[in-house]
């Protein structure tokens, strides 16, 4: 049996006169499919095709079949585009302006809008939506002080402090002081802090001012020769453009002694101050900062490895300050052996278990705090050289913040396991570490989209400090000190009678 349509059929049709016998049998011919099956025969008046109603590739354009559905003519319907038009712009300057969210315009719009076109605006909105939120950050301290120096009349106090102050990164330095005195503060000790330097030399007020003043100058160092090694990358990035060397503030050869001077400075006061062991981790702080770290940033993505090992000396540094008290070992510069054991001393005995864990909390912490920072700017970092994760592999980038989040809960435990804290610090630690846990996760979840990125950012701005206050004003032993002192209870210490 033949499927194809009697021709009978198309001249019975009603609009038999719309089509001439030629036409019919070829619509009969093209609408004949060999593999179509009984059931799905068309009807015969199906076939029959209107001569104004031939497909062509207006019918894609615009939804024109919207304007031959209504009886419109051509230009009644382009003078109702033009109208949507000057509606849609007429919305698009009311919005700028922050007027009312609901008008004409708005109505107009979304009544005759068609739907592929209100998908892409709908898109559009959400991406401009999406890069409002993942906005850079503001310029850093060091571009905000050279503004204020350049603004300054040259050759004044002023624009020469603010110049030097901006060398060496301020935000940052404080922030590794803070890191260094917190770890000094939190080492378990009987008394909380000496204000005799003979008594008990690693506690005293003195070797808090030696051990403070020290680590700034070595970090001022290693952010001087930082600036001073990638001037030309900085004028790239809209949060370096405007540092001391890029702006022309100082010259290198000024900020290269700078760096020297500072260096030098502070590794002898830690030398002289605390101990050679601390001005050693200090010395070497400087080195892979400047000549490690820096390079790396345009070679590796391993460099963010190298700067969290960077970022986590100094609370070492603050804990062999005060760890000193137990050394036996009277370390010189003539005595190279004395120097060595009084490191393995220092840093690779069960007392020292305490100073680790801190510095793992500074090695973790600063994943997610750095990956979150850059993810705005990782264009700039690209297009200035920089190989940074979150410019090459941004999921990846979210995976290992996400880790590293994770591993604050068993460091902070390791802390009052080895009794450095009260065991109520691993609540405590808990709620803020859950707090940037959770941002981190959402960071990873959406693919550092929908602001995550920023608000992970400002998590690890407050979860360190935090952290770090928790654990000293829960030190082991400190609590029931001051409880003591406060209701004048008197300390009794076991007494062991030999029979």
């Amino acid at each position: 049996m033949s499927l194809r349509r009697p021709l009978l059929a198309l001249v019975n049709s009603p609009q038999k006169s719309t089509v001439c016998f030629s036409c019919a049998r070829k619509l009969a011919r093209a609408a004949h499919r060999g593999d179509r099956s009984f059931h799905h025969a068309l009807r015969a008046k199906q076939v029959v095709v209107a001569k104004g109603d031939n497909v062509d590739r207006k019918f894609f354009w615009q939804n024109a079949f919207r304007r031959d559905q209504a009886g419109q003519s051509p230009e009644v319907h382009e003078g109702r585009v033009q109208e949507v038009l000057m509606s849609r712009e007429g919305a698009k300057q009311a919005k700028e302006n922050g007027q009312g969210a609901s008008t004409t315009a708005d109505v107009a719009l979304a009544a005759e809008e068609p739907p592929h076109r209100r998908r892409k605006r709908i898109k559009e909105e959400v991406a401009a939506a999406q890069a409002a939120a993942d906005a850079p950050l503001p310029p850093d301290a060091s571009s905000t002080l050279s503004r204020s120096a350049a603004a300054a009349p040259a050759q004044s106090w002023k624009r020469t402090f603010s110049t030097y102050l901006a060398l060496t990164k301020p935000r940052l330095a404080f922030l590794i002081v803070l890191t260094t005195t917190a770890s000094y503060s939190i080492y378990p000790t009987p008394d909380i802090l000496s204000t005799s330097a003979i008594d008990a030399p690693s506690l005293s007020t003195l070797t808090l001012l030696f051990l403070t003043s020290g680590t700034f100058l070595a970090i001022a160092s290693a952010n001087t020769l930082n600036m001073l090694f990638e001037p030309a990358h900085d004028a790239k990035m809209s949060r370096t453009k405007n540092r001391p060397l890029v702006r022309g503030l100082v010259s290198k050869r000024a900020a290269t002694l700078f760096a020297v001077a500072s260096g030098l400075l502070g590794t002898a006061l830690l030398w002289e101050g605390v101990n050679p062991t601390t001005a050693i981790l200090g010395a070497t702080n400087i080195g892979l900062y400047a000549f490690a770290y820096t390079p790396l940033k345009r070679i590796h993505l391993v460099n963010t490895w190298v700067g969290a090992i960077v970022g986590a000396i100094p609370p070492l540094m603050g804990w062999c300050a005060a760890a000193s008290q137990y050394s036996t070992t009277n370390a010189t510069i003539a005595d190279p052996a004395s120097i060595i054991q009084e490191a393995k001393e220092l840093l690779f005995t069960e007392q020292a278990a305490g100073g680790w864990l801190i510095a793992a909390l500074l090695f973790a912490w600063q994943f997610p705090h750095f990956f979150a920072l850059s993810h705005g700017v990782r264009n700039e970092y690209a297009s200035a050289g920089y190989k940074m994760l979150t410019s090459t592999n941004t999921p990846m980038a979210a995976r290992v913040s996400l880790r590293y989040s994770l591993a604050m809960f068993p460091i902070c435990g390791g802390l009052s396991y080895y009794q450095v804290t009260d065991p109520s610090f691993l609540v405590t630690s808990s709620i803020i570490n859950g707090w940037m846990l959770r941002e981190a996760w959402r960071f990873w979840w959406f693919n550092a989209e929908r602001g995550s990125a920023r608000a992970l950012f400002w998590a690890s701005v407050w979860q360190l400090p935090i952290a770090l206050v928790l654990a000293m004003v829960q030190k082991k032993g400190l609590g029931e000190r001051l409880w003591r002192g406060i209701t004048g209870e008197p300390e009794y210490e076991d007494e062991w009678d030999d029979e």
